[in-house]
């Protein structure tokens, strides 16, 4: 991963296309700005680098040492005012929250109606589209100017703005704790993993019943409904409930379907109900429904605003879910170029997706020519997992491991072979989440350097035996679909 993240500003301008660059030159221009002006000249500095390199800049003498850091704080300011003023950069969330600062300023004009009129509008977009935060600030603004702007018709008025603030007020406050909630539920899932035990799972489900036992469903708005449905779907993976992450995922993807519109109001949150559900169907290895709701987000997607973080995640989702397809049908016919399309929409994307989703990509890279018989490279994307500076999760390592270990004994490398053994071993001793399954294929490489052909068949026998009584278990349920792990074993006996 290149080095844009290690400075703000950097990062800022290497995320900037050629159109923003040319906007924001105009925008300076606009200001009168000479064009030697020192924020103006940082800006081209940066622009020419590719990595940042602050001796590079002070020799340039655009500034002192000890000003650069305020210099570069009011660049980075300048370029964000100038992406607001950018249409592409509109949504909204934005549009309301402008008209609310023109509000402001009217009222402090003392306008008092216009500013009223103009909150009116704004207000009735905002509740049309379930932007709740911001209709009760607007209110709070409509009840300070009706509270000096004394007319006969302010008793009515007040018990209708009084009226419509308890209602959103008690609307926020539930969005607020089921948001705190579905918070908390991964915060125990990425800091402690699944749930390994009953108790473990009867402590999670008791939590989560003490903190929804207040909700009444059927006064739930569009808003609440997504962050119950996404707690719920958070309970049921670090529950290890498929069936439930089944249910709810699919009902936080209707939630949009039901109205069109929302998926251009809430894109990341539509990709991210669509990812779960797909995921979940990839884990019950459902093909036909797999393909059906896959279908459904190809055609939605063209919906999606044009904006980086949004392409940014469009391309993690379609990528993964392309790949998890062929994985559940690897008989399917798949395009010779995929793969360059996925390194290609990776460096474009790099610094905007956390590295752990490209580690993804590279694994099931890995495996796919691993299924394709291409040792050399399924070994060099493995490589580049273990070889990354990215802090990697524990399951993503083990499995990257156990995919080398696969490769390295069919390609019949046992010197090799003898040393990820032993690597894995150790690796699987420090493991935060070491569970009965990681422990047993770990001991099973270890023990099958060491047997003779007749023996191999009988070892490959036994943990295909396990797999298969372990895979029955809800507790024990882990994802060595990627690997194709079972298929593997399977062709051995």
């Amino acid at each position: 991963m290149s080095n844009h993240n290690k400075d703000s500003l950097f990062s800022l301008i290497k995320s900037l296309n050629r159109s923003e660059k040319r906007q924001f030159k105009l925008y300076v221009n606009r200001l009168q700005i000479n064009a030697d002006a020192k924020f103006l000249l940082l800006f081209d500095t940066l622009d020419k680098l590719d990595e940042y390199d602050e001796t590079a800049i002070l020799k340039k003498k655009i500034t002192t040492k000890q000003q650069l850091s305020n210099l570069k704080a009011h660049l980075y300011k300048q370029i964000l005012t100038s992406l607001r003023m950018n249409p592409s950069q509109q949504n909204n969330r934005m549009q309301m929250r402008e008209q609310f600062d023109f509000a402001t300023i009217l009222y402090q004009k003392g306008l008092h109606k216009q500013s009223l009129k103009i909150l009116d509008k704004a207000k009735s977009q905002a509740l049309q589209l379930d932007e709740k935060a911001i209709a009760y600030d607007i209110l709070e603004l409509e009840k300070i100017i009706e509270s000096q702007f004394i007319t006969r018709s302010i008793s009515g008025r007040a018990d209708q703005l009084i009226q419509q603030s308890e209602e959103l007020s008690l609307q926020n406050l539930a969005a607020s704790k089921l948001s705190n909630l579905s918070l908390k539920l991964y915060s125990i899932l990425l800091e402690n993993g699944y749930a390994k035990d009953e108790n473990e799972i009867n402590e999670i489900q008791n939590f989560f019943e003490k903190e929804t036992n207040y909700i009444v469903f059927e006064e739930l708005k569009f808003k609440e409904k997504l962050w119950f449905y996404k707690a719920n779907v958070w309970l049921a993976m670090l529950t290890q409930n498929l069936d439930n992450a089944y249910e709810f995922s699919k009902k936080w993807v209707e939630l949009f379907y039901e109205k069109k519109e929302r998926v251009q109001h809430h894109p990341v949150w539509f990709l991210k109900g669509n990812t779960y559900l797909l995921k979940i169907l990839y884990l019950k290895k459902n093909s036909e429904e797999f393909k059906y709701w896959y279908d459904l987000l190809e055609k939605a997607s063209s919906n999606l605003p044009q904006n980086d973080n949004v392409e940014a995640l469009w391309f993690v989702n379609k990528f993964n879910n392309k790949l998890n397809y062929f994985f559940i049908n690897p008989k399917e016919n798949i395009s010779p170029f995929l793969i360059k399309d996925i390194l290609r929409e990776i460096n474009i994307h790099q610094n905007k997706i956390d590295q752990h989703h490209i580690l993804v990509l590279y694994l099931k890279i890995a495996a796919y020519y691993f299924l394709k018989k291409d040792w050399i490279n399924s070994f060099e994307y493995c490589q580049k997992i273990l070889k990354s500076e990215a802090s990697i999760q524990d399951d993503l390592q083990f499995y990257t491991y156990v995919l080398i270990m696969m490769n390295l004994y069919d390609s019949g490398n046992d010197q090799e072979l003898d040393t990820y053994t032993y690597k894995t071993h150790q690796f699987c001793k420090k493991m935060k989440n070491s569970n009965i399954i990681t422990r047993k294929i770990s001991l099973f490489f270890i023990e099958l350097n060491d047997l003779y052909p007749h023996e191999k068949v009988k070892a490959f026998r036994e943990l295909d035996s396990f797999l298969k009584d372990s895979e029955n278990q809800e507790l024990l349920k882990r994802n060595t679909n990627y690997i194709n792990l079972r298929r593997w074993i399977e062709d051995k006996i």
